[in-house]
């Protein structure tokens, strides 16, 4: 099975060319010169603090750990889609291409065609016609939008509130702004070891999190669905956080670029209420959207007021995203719902999530049912790690998900995500039994991974 599934488009051997994008030989040669380049360094050449750390992340550790196995290992760990974006969407790519204007620069604030489409798409779910020309910004990916809101409105000094476990670009983002980040917890449901738990259960605690505002807090980031959990907020959930950022004169930033991908009543918090309106950015992907997390074209959606000073961050930053594929996205949401997309591509998601989960249930494995997103997280605190296993010294210093997550890769050749790297040392015990897997492949990856993940058996 793994041989015919080697030669797929998007399975087994993207761990390995993940891990080594270039051959061996090159790849030697680039180490000999890090560290020539590292004996020669002098103290007056030295890194911005902001960049500094030298502790191994977990993409390196899980890069690293697959690339060194013989027999390719299926990546469940990164959130890229294992196929292609729809026909609609790549034609359009291919079609924006042969023209001349598409090949140059667009507008610092992007595309017109695509902040008009985003103003259709979007107008209906905030009850008015949202300007193209003053609230809407095009970003290189979702990312580079909320590093630009970050530069826009943070200064040294400042606090960022965010909720654990947290994507990990939101802390280096907010560093690289000068601002401090305090943390407020999700907590896991009180079951998790031993049931499955619907993504909801993971609560956040109101008192914490009003505690966490103080005078110097400038902004707060809600992630719904959220990434890993999968937890979308509930409206009364988001009412209460939003309506403590309106009392406190907080700005609230809004990471929905899951927005498509829900399973549950989903709300977006801009359209609660005109207040919170004014006080929030919202951050959208095409990536996501459209299966496609390499084009890097994200956006904000905020009031002038809001859109005004992210943007011009964002000219500073990259000056303008790329041309040909912000056209192919506006015409993606220009057609996608005569396509039935949305629908389609929630039903496809659910379809993958069960069809993924049927392993855990055989081996008893509880996790959270997400309400939205492509990832599960699963609780393995019945996997018994044999004793004096031979982890790296890197691994053996971490939680115990890092340890789960090496063996996974070295004995049963699948690789998954531990969350704890998404907490702070003070938290992540709460998240030390879980991995999270994302499911955005084609079936028969998944197929092929649970058969792998059945290995588990013999160490329970």
């Amino acid at each position: 099975m793994i041989a015919r599934l080697s030669s797929s488009a998007s399975i087994l051997h993207i761990p390995r060319l993940l891990a080594l994008p270039r051959p061996p030989r090159i790849t030697a040669s680039l180490s000999s010169f890090h560290t020539s380049s590292r004996t020669a360094m002098t103290p007056k050449v030295k890194p911005a603090a902001r960049v500094a750390s030298q502790r191994k992340d977990v993409w390196s550790i899980v890069n690293e750990a697959a690339a060194a196995c013989e027999t390719p290992v299926i990546n469940l760990g990164q959130g890229f889609f294992g196929y292609n974006p729809p026909d609609f969407v790549l034609q359009a790519a291919k079609d924006a291409l042969e023209r001349v204007d598409c090949n140059q620069y667009s507008p610092t604030q992007g595309r017109l065609r695509l902040r008009q489409a985003l103003s259709g798409a979007y107008s209906k779910y905030w009850g008015r016609t949202l300007d193209p020309a003053s609230e809407i910004v095009i970003t290189s990916g979702a990312n580079e939008g909320m590093l630009s809101a970050f530069m826009g409105f943070v200064e040294p000094g400042d606090e960022v509130i965010v909720m654990e476990p947290y994507f990990d670009q939101y802390i280096s983002n907010i560093e690289m702004a000068g601002g401090t980040v305090r943390y407020v917890s999700l907590h896991p449901p009180e079951k998790g070891d031993s049931e499955i738990c619907p993504a909801s259960e993971w609560r956040l605690n109101m008192d914490e999190l009003e505690a966490a505002f103080t005078d110097k807090t400038r902004m707060m980031v809600i992630n719904s669905p959220h990434n890993p959990i999968g937890k979308v907020f509930s409206q009364q959930e988001l009412r209460a956080i939003a309506e403590l950022c309106v009392k406190h004169n907080v700005i609230i930033l809004s990471d929905e670029v899951y927005d498509r991908l829900y399973y549950t009543p989903f709300t977006r918090v801009a359209t609660l209420g005109p207040e919170i309106e004014d006080l929030t950015i919202t951050v959208g992907s095409a990536g996501k959207n459209f299966y496609c997390t390499g084009w890097r074209v994200g956006w904000l959606i905020g009031k002038p007021h809001l859109i005004k000073y992210a943007g011009a961050a964002h000219t500073r930053i990259c000056f303008s995203s790329v041309s040909p594929l912000q056209e192919a996205a506006a015409i993606g949401f220009e057609e996608a719902d005569k396509e039935g997309f949305w629908e389609d591509s929630k039903t496809e998601m659910l379809g993958k999530m069960a069809r993924f989960n049927e392993v855990w249930k055989e081996l008893g494995l509880p996790y959270t049912e997400p309400d939205g997103g492509y990832f599960v997280l699963v609780n393995l605190s019945k996997v018994k790690l044999p004793e004096n296993y031979n982890f790296p010294s890197y691994v053996a210093e971490r939680p115990r998900d890092f340890q789960l997550c090496w063996f996974l890769i070295k004995e049963i050749g699948v690789a998954a995500i531990p969350p704890t790297e998404f907490y702070t040392p003070q938290n992540e015990k709460e998240a030390e039994n879980y991995l999270r897997f994302a499911v955005c492949k084609d079936d028969d990856v998944l197929e092929a991974a649970k058969e792998r993940l059945r290995g588990l058996k013999k160490f329970m």
